[in-house]
């Protein structure tokens, strides 16, 4: 019996924090977990005593969170000079022993779990709680697909004084954000970064930056340096993992906006992150979460599929060798920054040829269908049809002048959009291309185009490259014997037919 009151049935489970264990609350009678937390061998009475108040704070600080998707803390109280959380009992099933057990997930069903989980961390950011540790392990899913998240125990509030030790990590390292890896404070952005890692350990089957069983200093090292492959099994969910996986976290979407998106994505619907890079946002009310319950069972992505997402063809043509696949595309894990086809904004002296400027932007909004719509077109002329897509740049990118811009795209044989385009911001849309050069190499991008509009049309001001890979061509083959080739043809040549003609 805990506190006079807690009688524990069974152990559930342990980790580097402490024991759970399943009990009665005999006062409610009521099933609750209790988490007997350990502080830690080789503390002095005083550490000990620290280590105690800061339980008792952040246990404090989790019982103000009631939200559906987030583990309840009912009370927290000692026992034998040891704290004890007491919280909700959630039957279920970790999303890390989930995919254990079934393997990487379908994306659809991923967004539908992540959806849930957004929405709680969603909740949390309003009532100025961080997570600090948000991972697969501490993703409950119940056998009706209801998700929770569990362990906001170690969080704290945005505000309050720290007590924890100078110097200790608290998180997982394959799932930390980059920013939180380099030393710097967890914030809410931070537990966006890390739901995006756990999302992509749940569909690729292995979080961004590995495991890090071996070595997890090699881990923080990846992390720290934002260094991970882009997904490969994704699918519709890619944009939006690449969005949370923004190694800027002033630049990534808040929870609230992650919500929105996954359930997008669930309800195969078009993701639009419309806020993003927004921090006055980080803050706003987020509404009761209304996604549905599913079952957990991984749905199989259709196998290699190709779509023809092309817009309808523009007058005058353009080559065949345009086409548009579905984002199931092998992106290569090579991390190599390739900067030749980045159309960043040039100095602001304009070259002769920069050609007429667009007439002055409107500072309107454009709506998602105005910016994806003119996004595929403009890759759609590309490469044969550089002019033509000259026009459709902003003010920003006719500074590097009409030359220099034709120059670029003259060494690319080829384009495909491999992730369709997905609005990211209020005028920002997040692309995945493959090139293919003149000499073979092929480059996988993601690239982030921010639009404006002139007279009503969508103009692209700015093209930016937030992720590339590169493979190069395998070397030719050796060239054929002839010599040989050439003996044989002579001694063919030399023997005559029955009829008395040449062979």
């Amino acid at each position: 019996m805990l506190a006079g009151r807690y009688r524990l049935r069974s152990r559930l489970g342990a980790g580097a924090m402490g024991e759970v264990w399943l009990a009665m609350d005999e006062r409610l009678q009521r099933p609750v977990a209790v988490k007997q937390v350990r502080l830690g061998a080789g503390l002095g009475s005083a550490e000990e005593e620290q280590a105690r108040q800061r339980i008792a704070r952040e246990g404090r600080i989790a019982a103000r969170l009631r939200h559906p998707h987030a583990v309840t803390v009912h009370d927290v109280v000692e026992h034998d000079g040891r704290p004890v959380l007491v919280m909700e009992y959630v039957p279920s099933r970790s999303l890390a022993a989930l995919v254990t057990e079934q393997g990487p997930l379908a994306p659809a069903t991923a967004a539908r779990l992540g959806a849930q989980a957004a929405s709680a961390l969603a909740a949390a950011h309003v009532a100025g709680i961080v997570h600090r540790d948000v991972k697969p392990a501490n993703i409950l899913v119940g056998d009706d697909g209801t998700v929770k998240i569990a362990d906001f125990g170690i969080s704290h509030a945005v505000g309050d004084v720290s007590i924890t030790k100078a110097g200790v990590l608290a998180g997982t390292p394959a799932f930390l954000a980059p920013e939180v890896a380099r030393g710097e404070d967890p914030t809410a952005a931070s537990d966006v970064f890390s739901l995006g890692s756990t999302l992509y350990a749940a569909v690729e089957g292995t979080p961004p930056f590995g495991a890090g069983v071996d070595n997890p200093i090699a881990v923080l090292h990846r992390t720290a340096a934002a260094d991970f492959p882009p997904p490969r099994l994704a699918g519709p969910l890619t944009p939006v993992l690449m969005a949370v996986l923004c190694a800027d976290p002033d630049r990534r979407p808040t929870a609230e906006q992650v919500t929105d998106a996954l359930r997008a994505v669930a309800g195969n619907r078009v993701a639009a992150l419309s806020t993003l890079g927004s921090t006055a946002a980080r803050t706003q009310p987020v509404t009761s979460p209304d996604a549905a319950t599913v079952l957990v069972a991984p749905v199989p992505a259709p196998p290699g599929t190709r779509v023809d997402l092309r817009p309808a063809p523009i007058i005058g043509g353009g080559s065949a060798r345009r086409r548009w696949v579905a984002p199931l595309a092998g992106l290569l894990a090579v991390g190599l920054g390739v900067g030749a086809f980045a159309l960043a904004t040039a100095p602001s002296t304009p070259p002769s040829d920069a050609g007429s400027a667009p007439a002055t932007t409107t500072t309107a909004v454009p709506d998602p269908a105005t910016l994806t719509g003119a996004v595929s077109e403009y890759f759609a002329l590309l490469p044969d049809r550089a002019d033509e897509a000259w026009l459709r740049l902003g003010p920003a990118l006719r500074t590097q002048g009409q030359t220099a811009y034709r120059n670029r795209w003259s060494a690319v044989t080829d384009v495909v959009v491999t992730a369709s385009p997905v609005v990211t911001s209020a005028t920002a849309v997040t692309v995945g291309l493959r090139l293919t050069l003149a000499d073979g190499t092929v480059v996988q991008e993601t690239r982030v185009l921010d639009l404006v509009l002139d007279n009503g049309t969508a103009l692209i001001n700015a093209d930016s490259i937030v992720h590339s890979a590169t493979s190069t061509p395998p070397p030719p083959p050796p060239a054929p014997d002839h010599k040989g080739r050439g003996e044989e043809n002579k001694k063919g040549n030399g023997k005559k037919g029955k009829d008395g003609e040449d062979g």
